[in-house]
C-alpha cells in the first residue's frame, strides 16, 4: 500500500521559519520518501506505507519536541493501491470485502 501524507504545524511565524517546521522539513527530507514537497503552507510526502507512518510518527515526536504546540495531519491511501488488511476479509469466508481509498485534498494552512 501507499500513502500521501500532508501535514502542518503551529504556531506560525511569517517572517521565518520556526524551529518545529524545520524539524519536520528535516525528518520528511531525510525520510526513505518517493516524493516529498516542503512548502511555507504545507509539507506533502508520498511512498510506502512503513516508510510514510515512520516518518509520520517521527514528524509528530520530533516537531512537539521543537515547540509545535499544534500539528495537522491528513494521511491518504493512494488511488490503486491495495490495503491488505484483515479489516477487508470476511472472517466467515475469508473473501475480500471490498477497500476504499481516500479522496485527494490540497494541504492546509502551515508554518512549515
Amino acid at each position: 500500500m501507499r500513502l500521501r501524507v500532508e501535514f502542518t504545524t503551529e504556531p506560525f511565524d511569517l517572517d521565518e521559519a520556526p524551529r518545529h517546521a524545520l524539524v519536520a522539513r528535516e525528518v520528511v527530507q531525510s525520510a526513505p520518501l518517493d516524493s516529498v514537497d516542503v512548502g511555507p503552507f504545507g509539507n506533502t510526502a508520498e511512498g510506502p506505507a512503513e516508510a510514510v507512518l515512520s516518518a509520520v510518527q517521527s514528524v509528530l515526536r520530533d516537531s512537539l519536541g521543537a515547540g509545535a504546540t499544534r500539528i495537522s495531519l491528513q494521511l491518504n491511501v493512494l488511488p490503486g493501491a491495495e490495503a491488505e488488511t484483515n479489516a477487508d476479509t470476511d472472517p466467515g469466508t475469508g473473501t475480500s470485502t471490498g477497500t476504499g481509498t481516500g479522496a485527494d485534498t490540497g494541504a492546509a494552512g502551515s508554518g512549515t
